[in-house]
């Protein structure tokens, strides 16, 4: 699910609390689905003093944020929505020289850890923003885009999407956009999508490939999580698997950071400590959940429904973030719960950030 950005009020500002893993600053901490804000509760739409404060007590190096939310799935509409939103985040940028950074490149982590600055990498959900033209990868790369999601949750002309009942995999146009990707060296993100399509990628791809948010079908067999053969091809060609922190971590009730646990370290047995990390789907600020905000949050799954975009799981009462992780250290306590789980400092190094730097790396090169 994708949140919509900038909306929800955030809680009540506290002290910084003591680290709860020693190896956090040092860490480079990467979010592979997650945006900058949450703490805007005007209709300014842009990032204020909390967001900017939220993002510093975060400790995030960098994020993977979606710039075609406006219109997903929607090829009438998502190209031009996405031109709109790089602009946005290009302007935030600008305006906030100081605390955001645009990754372009893999060096650009390291000058972001550096500087004490938000990498922003910007990516695609959905691959509707090319219409039926492939040669607007040139125009989306110059832009700054660097990573594309091939499917959202229906059917587009790549492949079917996870909620696609006949599951039919990548189509012929699919087929040239993934080698159109790999030759520009851009990364595939394969979240949202169906099963065979999935499978169809992970075998077509000429470099190592990721689903930047998702969950464990063996613990929850929801269409939006991987199966464990979904998640070994993509770990066996050197590739990374994020796991999310939404309501699908779960099949009944609010998920809790335990079964986001649990979520990441089924896929470190299947897929191996060195492809597994963090894809929160949500944003950085914390969430109050006020009387506006659970209206806002209903009015959202509702529109979804009516999109035919909405996840079985996907409900008003079900918040698409954990309630004891809901706050802007969240890696940091994510840290601290691998810790006490007996998880080694360099594993967790990994799982933070790790892992999905040297992916980008691998697909980027330096």
């Amino acid at each position: 699910m994708l949140p919509l950005p900038n909306r929800s009020a955030r809680a009540a500002a506290a002290s910084p609390p003591e680290p709860a893993w020693a190896g956090y600053d040092k860490a480079i901490v990467i979010d592979t689905l997650g945006s900058p804000g949450g703490a805007i509760d005007d209709d300014s739409n842009q990032l204020g003093t909390r967001d900017l404060d939220d993002v510093r007590k975060s400790g995030l190096t960098a994020l993977n944020l979606t710039v075609n939310a406006d219109g997903i799935g929607s090829y009438a509409r998502n190209f031009e929505g996405a031109i709109g939103e790089i602009a946005y985040w290009n302007a935030q940028v600008a305006a906030h020289p100081d605390r955001l950074l645009q990754v372009r490149r893999a060096a650009d982590l390291a000058e972001a850890k550096r500087s004490g600055r938000l990498g922003l990498i910007y990516g695609f959900q959905d691959a509707a923003p090319f219409g039926e033209n492939l040669d607007r990868l040139d125009t989306f790369w110059n832009l700054g885009v660097r990573i594309y999601q091939l499917t959202y949750n229906k059917r587009n002309l790549v492949g079917d999407g996870c909620l696609e009942p006949g599951n039919a995999g990548l189509s012929v146009f699919g087929r040239k956009l993934v080698e159109k990707l790999n030759e520009r060296k851009a990364l595939i993100d394969l979240s949202h999508a169906g099963e065979r399509t999935t499978l169809d990628a992970a075998a077509a791809s000429k470099a190592p490939i990721a689903i930047s948010h998702t969950g464990c079908a063996a613990i929850n067999a929801n269409p939006r999580n991987k199966t464990d053969n979904e998640l070994k091809q993509v770990a066996d060609k050197g590739g990374y698997v994020g796991i999310y922190l939404m309501p699908f971590l779960r099949g009944k009730g609010q998920p809790m950071a335990a079964d986001l646990i649990a979520h990441v370290e089924h896929a470190i047995d299947v897929c191996g400590e060195d492809h597994v990390g963090i894809g929160t789907d949500g944003s950085i600020s914390p969430v109050a959940v006020t009387e506006k905000f659970k209206k806002d949050f209903a009015e959202q799954i509702d529109k979804r429904r009516k999109a035919g975009i909405s996840a079985p799981g996907e409900d008003p009462n079900v918040y698409t973030f954990l309630p004891d992780l809901n706050r802007a250290d969240r890696f940091d306590r994510i840290a601290g719960l691998l810790a006490a789980r007996k998880h080694s400092d360099a594993r967790i190094a990994k799982i933070l950030g790790g892992n999905f730097a040297r992916l980008l790396n691998d697909v980027w090169g330096a």
